[in-house]
């Protein structure tokens, strides 16, 4: 089992910045990637931003430019910096891991707020 513990939301106004951080624990070997989903009040759930082991890295056309993704592998933690935030950024944001055989975790969660 693995669980992931999110930090780092809250209420800022537009254009500022917000760090997230997600600290995966439990069955952390074998770890494929991990990841920011997020999701706005009547939307779908979308990707953010990815990074995998090896360091490849994907994000949301909605956020490049703005957002970074970074891990330190040592800690097993990813975080996502959050730079000139927009109020359409405003979502639940959630950290996902990518284990061993393809096996998707989730964290609780993190409210992220932009006021315009």
């Amino acid at each position: 089992q693995v669980q992931l513990v999110e930090s780092g939301g809250g209420l800022v106004q537009a254009g500022g910045s917000l760090r997230l951080s997600c600290a995966a624990s439990g069955s952390t070997f074998n770890i494929y990637g991990m990841g920011w989903y997020r999701q706005a009040p009547g939307k779908q759930r979308e990707l953010v931003a990815f990074i995998t082991s090896g360091g490849s890295i994907n994000y949301a056309d909605s956020v490049k430019g703005r957002f970074t993704i970074s891990r330190d592998n040592a800690r097993n933690t990813v975080y996502l910096q959050m730079n000139s935030l927009k109020p359409e950024d405003t979502a639940v944001y959630s950290c996902q891991l990518i284990g061993s055989g393809g096996r998707p975790y989730w964290g609780q969660g993190t409210q992220v707020t932009v006021s315009s």
